[in-house]
């Protein structure tokens, strides 16, 4: 049983729970998305293995979980890119958002979600139970895919490039 962090809308701590019933429940919680780029200026994208609770099979940023307890949110992004991805980088965050929306299966992702963003260039050794493959591609490439193929994609990642773009 996995258990991560509730917040208000304020973005304070106000409980814990089981990750799946927050999901079923649509509670508030704290979450954070990584941004890995490459000295190209490539952007690490990663498809969802197709196993996961929801958004299987889809392309999204390099890493993304929750805030665990004991834990604060930047030291999760750390530990969590280094067991998805096999790797350690620099990370420092850029902005967080407030998203909100259900899933075709029933499950809600209610997150005030924390952006990360690092450089690395050396060898990707991804964890296959929680990745099905990844790829390195140019921010204009990717651009252009997801304007053609918006469903290939992750909710939250359409909204961060969204963002950024601003």
């Amino acid at each position: 049983m996995e258990k991560i962090i509730l917040v208000d809308s304020g973005d304070k701590v106000v409980g814990f729970d089981e990750k799946i019933n927050i999901h079923r429940t649509g509670k508030l919680h704290r979450a954070f998305s990584i941004l890995i780029f490459n000295n190209k200026g490539e952007l690490l994208i990663q498809k969802r293995a197709k196993n996961k609770y929801h958004s299987g099979g889809l392309w999204t940023n390099s890493c993304c979980s929750h805030q665990r307890i004991g834990e604060n949110i930047e030291s999760s992004a750390y530990k969590r890119l280094k067991e998805e991805l096999g790797f350690e980088a620099k990370l420092k965050q850029i902005f967080r958002f407030h998203y909100n929306t259900k899933f075709s299966n029933g499950l809600i992702e209610n997150e005030i979600d924390y952006i990360f963003v690092g450089k690395y260039d050396g060898e990707v050794k991804p964890n296959k139970e929680e990745i099905e493959d990844y790829k390195w591609i140019s921010l204009n490439e990717l651009k252009k895919s997801v304007k053609r193929n918006p469903n290939r994609y992750t909710y939250w990642f359409k909204l961060i490039l969204k963002i950024m773009q601003n």
